[in-house]
């Protein structure tokens, strides 16, 4: 394929919050790497990306850098020549909303009117209503990894106050956007089969115009560190700061339960609850502060040093799209344990243990089965790794990217003729 010049939208790119970073900066990387010219347009905070890619800042107020009203009162009083954008960003934010996704994709459109000097553009889950603007002018692929409506469901549901209710209602306003945007995208690259159905449900899209591509993974990045020995007893699972989906609160029980039985049994949870939370609060009635670590921000080389020294991980989530802790710890030659929802049965390929969403006693269970036959695991382990070298790796994924641009273009050609 001759080279292309290509536009990847991100309304934001958090390095280490959720994989919206991983994900942008992975997949130009190795767009550039077939050959092609690759640009990130990014709204804060910013993707952490290779040397190669161009990273365009589309800066908005970035409120949800702080949660303090003084703070974010400075932000907007500061920005100088503010836009009607900007007033609807701040407003909106002040009655609790979360309008990042509308504010950058009117900032992107008024770009790319600008900058139309693009082969494709490729947008990250924004559904905004400017990317119905930028498909009139350019051919559009829109990534969706999973319809956030299940995010706004299980929310939803984890608390029975008014108030709470009503702060998520307000927080999720933006659904009512994508459920009219994601219908009339003509090409949408879905991770999973689940993810695909899912979009389809929930968003009423067609069922041609949604293609499934895998997310990648490096292997040479998440890998098995030989001179690392695994400790004992030692678990660890992945979960985004008190968020429902993740299904911690499954993880935690099954803990309370183990503790007992094995004395040395510890927990480390990539990622941070949030003080004073809902998670700080059940690890407290449950009595096992002492037996369980968090940490934040690190690297792929660090997540992968926690898989190599831990003997078993936990993806206890209700929900995924698309679920990257499973391929990282299978990745890491990591014995598994996950929920058999959504699209963790099509990831695992068989080379996991799958139990039941929510029961927290059969998580239990399994996490006895593999400390009482540890070998046994850890072969499938192996096995398990060998899966996602041959499943889940970026040149074969890069290809299938290629194919979908190249249709892409030619249909946009077509309907322009």
């Amino acid at each position: 394929m001759q080279q292309l010049n290509i536009a990847i939208l991100s309304y934001r790119s958090a390095q280490f919050g959720g994989g919206q970073g991983v994900y942008v900066k992975d997949i130009s990387y190795n767009l550039n790497q077939m050959g092609h010219k690759v640009d990130v347009i990014s709204g804060p905070p910013y993707p952490n990306l290779d040397s190669r890619i161009n990273l365009i800042k589309l800066p908005g107020l970035n409120l949800f850098e702080t949660f303090s009203f003084k703070d974010r009162l400075y932000k907007f009083f500061k920005k100088k020549n503010k836009t009607l954008n900007d007033w609807y960003e701040f407003i909106s934010v002040l009655f609790g909303g979360f309008p990042e996704l509308k504010t950058f994709g009117d900032r992107a459109n008024k770009f790319l009117i600008e900058n139309n000097q693009y082969d494709i553009i490729i947008d990250n889950q924004s559904l905004s209503y400017g990317m119905l603007e930028i498909q009139k002018r350019f051919p559009l692929i829109e990534i969706i990894h999973h319809p956030i409506t299940y995010d706004f469901k299980y929310e939803l549901a984890a608390s029975k106050k008014i108030k709470y209710k009503i702060s998520r209602y307000r927080w999720y306003s933006f659904l009512k956007m994508q459920k009219k945007v994601a219908p009339k995208l003509k090409s949408i690259i879905s991770p999973s089969k689940s993810s695909k159905n899912g979009i389809i449900q929930e968003f009423n899209c067609k069922e041609d115009t949604i293609n499934i591509i895998n997310n990648g993974l490096d292997a040479n990045e998440f890998i098995p560190i030989k001179e690392i020995k695994k400790i004992p007893f030692r678990l660890i699972t992945t979960a985004s700061a008190d968020v429902p989906l993740k299904g911690l609160d499954y993880s935690l029980k099954a803990l309370e339960i183990l503790k007992k039985e094995f004395p040395k049994i510890h927990l480390v949870v990539i990622g941070a609850p949030k003080k004073n939370g809902h998670t700080e609060r059940l690890i407290k009635k449950l009595k096992i502060k002492e037996i369980i670590t968090f940490k934040s921000n690190l690297t792929k080389r660090e997540i992968s040093e926690e898989y190599s020294k831990s003997s078993i991980s936990i993806v206890s989530s209700l929900y995924e799209g698309f679920g990257y802790p499973v391929i990282e710890a299978m990745s890491c030659g990591t014995p598994l344990i996950a929920t058999n929802i959504s699209s963790i049965p099509e990831l695992v390929g068989g080379y996991a243990t799958l139990i039941d969403p929510k029961n927290y006693e059969a998580l239990a269970g399994s996490i006895r089965k593999i400390l009482s036959d540890y070998e046994s695991f850890q072969e499938i382990a192996v096995r398990g790794r060998e899966h996602v070298i041959k499943t889940f790796n970026w040149d074969k994924i890069t290809k299938e990217y290629e194919s979908i641009i190249l249709k892409t273009i030619e249909d946009f050609k077509n309907a322009d003729i």
